[in-house]
């Protein structure tokens, strides 16, 4: 039986069964800011091709974990995977389904300097430590040589919200640094030791540019977006990398085995030569059985969409597309969705017209 026929039939199986998605013209979503350029193409995209609206609200991952918890949305985006004890701790089984991997950028500003600066894990843990104050301190120094460094004082920015760049960041800071680790650690919101915090992506950006002497930590896109200088970063192999498809696709690729295992596996601090160091996956948050059969229906069918054609358009926006192994777990997850204990059958589901 050919693949037309098959959808055919599940489609009419689940039209009988109550699983029509024609119900469900709307979804709610609503987290990270980090994959919001490309989630707002998507979401488009897929308005154009399928009719069904997706409202989503960049509001940082805590307080769209928090969204999700309470039960408000349809899913939650986060770049911050929720632990074993977070897991327990929702009124439901919740399901994890990596999108793309992305960089964050370290941005700043120093108007005067012609050249990039590239910065090791000590500089980096320094600067937020604020234990180097000035940009021509001696550990900067000594990864920018034959450049004259201004002496211009760091104001280090960080996310003044619940973030999952910063669980990323703080996660990538904790691998190279255990007096980090041990002092601060990882999260999605953190007591930070020195610095001033700005409100999503956007807030962070905002405060570098406007500030001489700023460093900040953001989504690629916003650096490219906002025009911000880009500090390359001492990989694990010793060379220094700038953020980029290629080398999140790096990252991404190094840690494909891990992931394939557990999805929520952390990939900072890659073993790839060309690894982009402070690089992470994004995820949409589901139940993994959800109360409106249509709605849950039109959610798992756009996820599918997302993890197969979508990827196409990660590029574009500098976001690394899955490895194929992290799809097969996507597609075998997508497979155990339920609505009211009813499974989707999403193996074999059709796309409303024109999605697939």
């Amino acid at each position: 039986m050919n693949r037309l026929v098959r959808l055919a039939l599940v489609a009419a199986a689940l039209a009988v069964a109550g699983y029509s998605s024609a119900a469900a013209q709307t979804l709610t979503g609503a987290g990270a800011t980090f994959p919001y350029p490309l989630y707002s193409k998507w979401f488009d995209l897929y308005h154009q091709k399928t009719g069904i609206e997706i409202n989503y609200q960049s509001i940082g991952s805590g307080a769209g974990i928090q969204q999700v918890k309470a039960g408000t949305v349809d899913f939650g985006a986060s770049d911050a995977p929720l632990s074993n004890d977070r897991l327990k701790e929702m009124p439901r089984k919740i399901v994890h389904i990596p999108t793309v991997g992305g960089a964050v950028a370290l941005v700043y500003n120093l108007p005067d300097f012609k050249g990039q600066v590239h910065l090791s894990p000590e500089a980096i843990t320094g600067i937020y430590m604020g234990k180097i104050a000035t940009w021509n301190d001696p550990v900067i120094a000594k990864t920018n040589t034959g450049v004259a460094l201004p002496a211009t004082p760091i104001m280090a920015v960080h996310r003044s919200d619940g973030s999952g760049t910063t669980n990323i960041f703080t996660t990538y800071l904790s691998a190279v640094s255990g007096q980090w680790r041990e002092l601060v650690g990882a999260n999605t919101s953190v007591s930070w030791p020195s610095g001033i915090g700005g409100k999503g992506n956007e807030g962070v950006s905002g405060l570098v540019r406007q500030t001489p002497g700023g460093i900040g930590y953001v989504e690629l896109a916003y650096a490219r977006q906002n025009q911000l200088a880009v500090a390359a970063v001492k990989n694990r192999a010793g060379n220094f990398i700038n953020p980029s498809l290629e080398s999140t696709t790096a990252a991404v690729a190094a840690a494909a085995a891990a992931l394939a295992k557990d999805v929520r596996t952390p990939i900072v601090n890659s073993n790839g030569g060309g690894a982009y160091p402070i690089s992470g996956l994004t995820y949409l948050l589901v139940y993994k059985d959800m109360k409106d059969p249509a709605r849950a229906r039109a959610l798992a069918q756009f996820i599918d969409w997302a993890i197969h054609d979508g990827q196409s358009v990660a590029a574009s926006l500098d976001y690394a597309a899955l490895p194929p192994a992290v799809v097969k777990v996507n597609e075998a997850t997508l497979a155990t969705l339920t609505a009211n204990g009813k499974k989707l059958a999403m193996a074999d589901a059709p796309m409303t017209s024109g999605a697939r």
